[in-house]
């Protein structure tokens, strides 16, 4: 199994993404659409919500309601992603170390934290006067 994206630019530095039947627009700038750190920011906080809950049922946390996550991606001085922090409330009651283990499993099953390793490279081919 794959999952296939197309991105296309016409110009500048927007790009629009056709994910199935879906099209999304991320601007390297931010000007006319989220930039692209805040697009990979909003696809790890999106991949988490789903593996809190399950990591929540895995470890007898029960339902935890609604989810708020406040992610804050901290830059370095080349304006490139340094660090990540997640800022988690829930509407269920859990205590603090059962909270500690629902969010380490949840690392475990998010298949964006997974994919945002050094090993994960993209391999590429390059074809001019193509389009």
């Amino acid at each position: 199994m794959a999952k296939q994206v197309t991105t296309v630019s016409e110009e500048g530095y927007s790009a629009t993404n056709e994910i199935r039947d879906f099209e999304t627009t991320i601007d390297a700038n931010g000007e006319d659409a989220p930039d692209t750190l805040e697009a990979l920011l909003a696809a790890y906080g999106s991949c988490y919500v789903p593996a809190l809950r399950v990591g929540a049922q895995q470890r007898d946390a029960g339902d935890l309601g609604k989810i708020e996550i406040d992610i804050t991606g901290d830059l370095n001085d080349d304006d490139k992603l340094e660090s990540v922090q997640f800022d988690i409330r829930v509407e269920g009651d859990v205590d603090e170390d059962t909270g500690e283990e629902v969010i380490e499993r949840a690392f475990e099953l998010c298949k964006v934290h997974d994919a945002l390793k050094d090993s994960l490279h993209a391999e590429t081919s390059f074809e001019g006067d193509a389009v």
